[in-house]
């Protein structure tokens, strides 16, 4: 029911989640009713609804599962799809969804990262990603190793937006290049024989935005780009840069505006550089 600007909003609202118990098993929809305070995230309400894990029909269930670390959008464990959007659910405010009317709230896990239980996904596959194309800047020990190469003031400009992704998967979920593969345990499968199995049918598909953009910070790193060539030989690989559709689907919801546009504009360049001097070097 609707209310208008002079009225009080519903005290109570709804909320649709999508659950499942386990990996690989059969999803299914849950409702529940959460009296509405002020100042509410998404994250709160899952609390509440663990406080009291009833559903609308009064069945007493388990309450949903979900992960939350920083909760203030730096750490992106918490991203999940609310209301068709995937975002971080601690930055979700309820009175910001619950506007022109609307009275429920609907949560789903993911989309494209395999389901441990409810709302939280398993996302080793986008940090597999990363160690594709090894995200990090190489050192050669633990010890001191003296100061390191300096940076321009223009470089750490260029640089500064691609630290700050938090490999939240935004990016790859949005992302219709990041292949969603669907996949049920087989009869007499252990949990550890289907993830095996999950896994490798993962790892053939595109590795995703967030990868190609942090390609560009470690290859524009003063010590990260000694290794700047393996970087773009994995970006030239099965699932690399020529995978990617740009769609642009991963600039519309990436919560820090990462340039990634530029980046993959960027690296594709680069990889097609490296692909013809490979040709005239063989």
């Amino acid at each position: 029911m609707s209310h208008t600007n002079g009225d009080h909003p519903p005290k109570f609202f709804e909320v649709r989640v999508l659950r499942q118990d386990a990996p690989g098993e059969r999803s299914y929809w849950q409702r529940f009713r959460v009296e509405r305070e002020a100042d509410m995230n998404v994250i709160s309400v899952l609390q509440r609804i663990a406080a009291m894990p009833h559903t609308v029909d009064g069945s007493d269930v388990a309450p949903v599962a979900w992960d939350c670390n920083c909760l203030e959008e730096v750490c992106g464990a918490c991203t999940m799809v609310i209301n068709g959007q995937v975002r971080q659910s601690c930055s979700a405010l309820v009175d910001k969804l619950l506007t022109d009317g609307a009275t429920e709230i609907e949560l789903r896990p993911m989309t494209k990262f395999p389901v441990v239980r409810d709302l939280v996904v398993d996302r080793a596959r986008l940090f597999r990603g990363l160690t594709k194309i090894q995200g990090w800047v190489p050192v050669d020990g633990t010890y001191d190793l003296g100061p390191g190469q300096r940076q321009s003031p223009k470089e750490q400009e260029t640089a500064y937006p691609y630290s700050q992704c938090m490999s939240c998967g935004c990016c790859l979920d949005a992302c219709p290049q990041y292949l969603k593969i669907e996949l049920t345990r087989h009869e007499g499968e252990t949990e550890a024989e289907f993830r095996k199995r999950e896994q490798t049918a993962f790892d053939e598909a595109f590795i995703g935005a967030h990868a190609i953009g942090q390609t560009v910070l470690h290859n524009t790193h003063p010590t990260g780009r000694m290794i700047a060539d393996e970087r773009l030989d994995a970006m030239m690989q099965s699932g690399g840069i020529q995978d990617c559709g740009n769609a642009q689907n991963c600039v519309a919801v990436c919560p820090k505006l990462i340039p990634l546009t530029t980046a993959i504009g960027q690296i594709g360049r680069a990889t097609t550089v490296r692909a013809i001097k490979k040709w005239f070097d063989r």
